[in-house]
C-alpha cells in the first residue's frame, strides 16, 4: 500500500483575523511504495525441473515493483532445469539479479549471465563448456538425437552467452573446449559491456613477413 504524505509551506501570522488566510504558494505529495525483495539460493547440482516449480512460478508472477535474487553457487546440472529459469527470468516483470558467490560451472555460467543486473564476489569462477548426455536407442536414432540436441545448444550457447563470450570462444567450447575465468576477468569483461564495448577483443591473424611469403 502507498502511502501520501501532504505538506504546506509555513504562513505568516496575521493580526487580521477578518482575512482569510493566503493559500499556499504550492503543495508537496510524497508517496512512497512498497517492494518485495525475495532471494533464493541455488547451491549445489542443478537438478530435475519439479524442485523448482517455486522459483519458476515465482519468477513468472513477480511485479515489476519485486526484486529477486539469485544467489549462485553450483557445478551446473540439468540443462531443461538451467534453461526452463533462464526462460522464466527472461519473462518476469521483476528486476532479477544474479550473484555469484563462489562457483558457477555449465549450466550455472548461464543463469548467471541471464540476470538483469548481475554481481560478483571476489575470488570467484565461471566455467562454460559443451554439454554431456547418455543415449539409448538405435543408432539411427542416436544420431538423430544427436544432431537435434546439438544445434538447440549451439542456439541457447549464442543466444545466452553473447556478447559476455565472443564469437570465437563458443565456437571453441561447441568444439570441446573449456573456458575458465575468475571474478578479475569477469568484472572486466562486465565493465566492457556497460560502456558498449567487445567483452574480447577478436584474435588477429598473423600476418607473415614480406620475406616468408612464398612466390
Amino acid at each position: 500500500m502507498s502511502s501520501i504524505k501532504s505538506q504546506y509551506l509555513a504562513l505568516p501570522d496575521n493580526d487580521d483575523e477578518d482575512d482569510p488566510p493566503p493559500l499556499p504558494p504550492y503543495k508537496r505529495y510524497e508517496s512512497q511504495g512498497v517492494s518485495h525483495q525475495i532471494s533464493f539460493y541455488l547451491s549445489g547440482e542443478i537438478g530435475a525441473p519439479i524442485l523448482y516449480t517455486d522459483m519458476l512460478y515465482t519468477l513468472r508472477n513477480a511485479r515489476d515493483t519485486d526484486l529477486i535474487l539469485l544467489h549462485l553457487n553450483t557445478p551446473g546440472g540439468n540443462f531443461d532445469t538451467g534453461l526452463q529459469i533462464i526462460n522464466n527470468i527472461g519473462a518476469s516483470d521483476a528486476r532479477v539479479i544474479t550473484i555469484l558467490e563462489a562457483r558457477a560451472y555449465s549450466m550455472g555460467a548461464m543463469i548467471f549471465l541471464a540476470g538483469d543486473e548481475l554481481i560478483v564476489h571476489d575470488t570467484c569462477q565461471l566455467m562454460f563448456h559443451n554439454y554431456s548426455s547418455a543415449l539409448i536407442g538405435k543408432g539411427n536414432e542416436q544420431q538423430a538425437q544427436v544432431l537435434a540436441i546439438s544445434k538447440w545448444f549451439e542456439k541457447v550457447m549464442r543466444q545466452v552467452c553473447k556478447p559476455f563470450l565472443s564469437d570465437d570462444e563458443v565456437g571453441r567450447i561447441l568444439r570441446g573446449e573449456d573456458i575458465w575465468m575468475d571474478s578479475d576477468e569477469i568484472r572486466r569483461r562486465l565493465a566492457h559491456l556497460q560502456k558498449g564495448e567487445p567483452s574480447v577483443r577478436p584474435r588477429k591473424s598473423r600476418q607473415l613477413p614480406a620475406a616468408e611469403i612464398k612466390k
